[in-house]
């Protein structure tokens, strides 16, 4: 037993020598493909898990009516436009409820060098109001919500240079360069957190209700505040509130007076299901994706068979030869398919470093652009089962040519 398992392993690394270009250029293509796939499904499941996992410390945001899905992406992952304005009635009376344990209010509209500007108040970086806060700290101070002050995310620190005892310039709007002449002084720079809060720049919500150019229509008429007289509550305006709930029950009676009874307001509850909607939208897309990369996979099983398919006429003789010197039947077929799962395990190793490649650029772009943290280490299962699964469909396209082999006639072939 032990010289017949030699004897194929010297017929297999004897072959792969002689066929070093084929074997390369198919063991790439598989790689290609098995890397794609592990890829595919690996950023999938992270990414999803980063959304509607941790993503927010919150249970519910409200804002004006409209779209669930939007309303979260705005104020949550800091996407989309905003869906619009609720008069800061509207915060005082949900902030009221005995329902709700915390209601932090948001206004947005502005942005510095592409990183968002929003207003909200100092209790957000609070762990004592906001139980399980992702939002620590970690140099300097949270801003005083009487002062031009800002707060920082550790992207924003790092991408545009702003540490604590920076100053800057908040630019109007979300893609304008018209810069206000108000100045903010950094007087924190948060944590890394792994989220799109990472992305933010926190100032005083008054600082955006006072910043010049910005008109507030709490009561239906333009209001346009300066630096030194109280607003009236009356025209405030909040973009977004962002809720910690006394408990699930209480969501769902909220869900159904907000959503079902009410027209001015929307209520997206809880935050994960309205981003796993956007996935289950996204479905369809995913599978054609997988299907494409399922498609590449048999694609490079195919050029496994090919190349020693193509090969088996020209090696006939030298199967002969072996059988004449007593080679088993046995020997050269089981040499085929040991050569064939061989091409496709190169395959599957230089796979891993084909998903490391994919998901690493695709890491740096969710991170840069969305704040969304995914990682080429995390673990998933399709890094074990693609990898087996590419050796095994090599074993099975191997025994196509090693029925052939098995088949050679010794006399007929025999140079």
């Amino acid at each position: 037993m032990t010289s017949l398992r030699w004897n194929v392993f010297l017929l297999v690394r004897r072959s792969l020598a002689r066929h070093r270009l084929s074997t390369m250029v198919t063991a790439i293509s598989l790689a290609l493909a098995s890397g794609l796939v592990m890829a595919l499904f690996a950023l999938q499941g992270q990414s999803r898990t980063a959304f509607t996992g941790n993503a927010s410390p919150f249970d519910a945001v409200l804002g004006a009516r409209g779209s669930q899905l939007q309303l979260v992406l705005n104020s949550v992952f800091h996407l989309e436009t905003s869906p619009g304005n609720l008069p800061w009635s509207r915060y005082t009376q949900i902030a009221a409820d005995a329902r709700v344990r915390t209601a932090i209010p948001l206004a947005v509209g502005d942005h510095y060098r592409g990183f968002r500007v929003v207003g909200t108040r100092a209790q957000l970086f609070d762990r004592g109001q906001i139980e399980a806060c992702a939002l620590d700290v970690a140099a300097g101070r949270a801003f005083d919500e009487d002062l031009r002050e800002a707060v920082v995310g550790s992207q924003v620190a790092r991408r545009a240079g702003l540490t604590v005892g920076s100053s800057f310039q908040p630019s109007h709007g979300l893609s304008g360069d018209h810069e206000h002449d108000e100045d903010y002084l950094v007087v924190g720079v948060l944590a890394p957190t792994g989220t799109a809060a990472d992305r933010v720049i926190w100032i005083p919500i008054d600082g955006v209700f006072r910043m010049g150019g910005h008109v507030l229509r709490g009561a239906g008429e333009e209001y346009h505040a300066d630096h030194e007289h109280e607003i009236p509550g009356e025209h405030k305006e909040v973009s977004a509130v962002l809720l910690k709930l006394a408990s699930m029950e209480a969501g769902v009676a909220l869900d159904r007076e907000i959503n079902r009874q009410a027209q001015e307001a929307t209520l997206a509850f809880p935050i994960a299901r309205s981003v796993a909607e956007l996935f289950d939208k996204l479905g369809w897309m995913v599978r054609v994706l997988e299907l494409a990369a399922y498609l590449t996979l048999l694609v490079g099983a195919g050029g496994v068979l090919a190349s020693l398919y193509n090969t088996l006429a020209t090696r006939r003789p030298d199967f002969a030869i072996e059988r004449a010197l007593g080679a088993r039947r046995s020997t050269l077929f089981s040499s085929l398919v040991l050569e064939s799962a061989t091409i496709a395990a190169l395959g599957a190793v230089f796979g891993w470093l084909v998903y490391a490649l994919i998901l690493g650029v695709a890491a740096g772009l969710l991170r840069e652009r969305v704040g969304v943290v995914v990682s080429p280490l995390a673990w998933h299962p399709v890094l074990l089962w693609a990898p087996l699964g590419t050796v095994l469909l090599g074993a099975v396209v191997g025994l196509i040519p090693a029925i052939g082999a098995y088949r050679t006639n010794v006399a007929e072939n025999l140079p």
